[in-house]
């Protein structure tokens, strides 16, 4: 089973060299990798489908500091890969119809009050992604991550509490902030400052992935469906 990428996004190429074979009598010993290949989250500047593998073996917490359009992007293309996602959110209206559109029959996105999120379960056949959307300081949570259970808490600006989220997880994405908050995120993420500089500027529906090592950018086009169930990407909701 694969452990979490050091690469938090990756470009998806096609074949660049010719192909390979193998002799019937070792195809016992071919084995395959079995888990979460990731979420399409956008596409760089050149256009190539960037990846987050939100399905890990070990504890993984993701911050986004960001729109509520991107979040629930997230969600719905998590539970297309068969995972389930429990949305923790002190406001249901604004994702009751994603969670219908999503299949609340089969509950493969299902809805929670703040502090309301009941043991997940999670498996590797079986992973979980929780949302914490619980607004500028969210409560710590009931419900943390673990193996094959991630926590994404989505942050609609820097908060008080950001620091602490930002350093204790695994993968940060920043939408635009102001300039301040820019150069937070910078100190506390190790950002060249080429890229706090970009910080202020992105268009709504680009966000800067990283880790304090690694950085990718991806701007996410909504689907015919997602746009049509969610509308244009935005930035302030």
């Amino acid at each position: 089973m694969r452990s979490a990428d050091p690469w938090p996004t990756r470009g998806v190429h096609g074949p660049r060299g010719g192909g390979h074979t193998l002799p019937v009598d070792e195809l016992g010993a071919l084995s395959l990798p079995i888990g979460d290949d990731g979420v399409v989250v956008g596409a760089d500047a050149e256009g190539r489908p960037q990846m987050v593998g939100f399905h890990h073996p070990v504890p993984y917490d993701v911050v986004l500091i960001g729109g509520l359009w991107t979040a629930q992007v997230l969600a719905l293309r998590t539970a297309g890969t068969g995972a389930r996602v429990a949305v923790e959110t002190g406001r249901a209206t604004a994702w009751t119809n994603l969670v219908r559109a999503a299949g609340a029959d089969m509950e493969c996105m299902t809805l929670h009050e703040v502090g309301r999120v009941p043991p997940m379960g999670p498996t590797v056949g079986s992973p979980v992604l929780v949302v914490r959307d619980c607004g500028m300081r969210p409560p710590r949570g009931r419900v943390a991550s673990m193996a094959w259970q991630s926590v994404l808490t989505l942050l609609p600006y820097l908060s008080p509490v950001a620091p602490r989220l930002l350093r204790g997880a695994a993968l940060v994405g920043v939408q635009r902030v102001s300039p301040e908050e820019a150069e937070r995120v910078g100190r506390i993420m190790r950002l060249p400052q080429a890229e706090v500089d970009s910080l202020s500027t992105l268009a709504d529906g680009v966000t800067l992935w990283c880790t304090r090592r690694d950085r990718r950018y991806a701007a996410t086009d909504p689907t015919d469906a997602e746009s049509g169930l969610l509308g244009v990407p935005r930035r302030l909701d």
